[in-house]
């Protein structure tokens, strides 16, 4: 059985959306009383990148369905799957552990989302191109 690319990047789309928004949530109505004001803005930067990136991972499960962009709208949300995983995962987690050693992580995910955008470009060079 083959991978269902452009299903399986919308269904994490709607996973980290939904996820994103219980935490944002959180951040902002529970978290405060539980950690310092400082602790509460690394927590919503997190929530923000998860669905900054979880909207654009919807964007390319619809560029996957073409034929001459899949690899590259594959690739692309992959990256940002891992980011958001890894970014904002080691931000919630540095947060609720209060673990700062976390934060030597947290770029790694950083380098996913950015790879992930690079992706973005080729992609849509790749959609430009096949339109010629």
């Amino acid at each position: 059985m083959t991978m269902h690319w452009p299903r399986f990047l919308l269904i994490a789309a709607g996973v980290f959306g939904a996820t994103g928004v219980v935490a944002g949530a959180f951040a902002s109505h529970g978290l405060g009383s539980l950690v310092e004001p400082r602790l509460v803005a690394i927590f919503a930067t997190a929530a923000n990148y998860q669905l900054l990136h979880a909207v654009a991972i919807l964007a390319l499960a619809v560029m996957a369905q073409k034929e001459a962009t899949r690899q590259w709208a594959v690739w692309s949300g992959l990256g940002f799957i891992f980011g958001n995983l890894v970014f904002s995962g080691s931000l919630y987690i540095r947060v609720l552990a209060d673990s700062p050693a976390l934060g030597a992580i947290t770029p790694i995910g950083g380098l996913g989302f950015i790879l992930g955008w690079v992706g973005v470009v080729v992609t849509g060079w790749r959609s430009v191109a096949v339109q010629r």
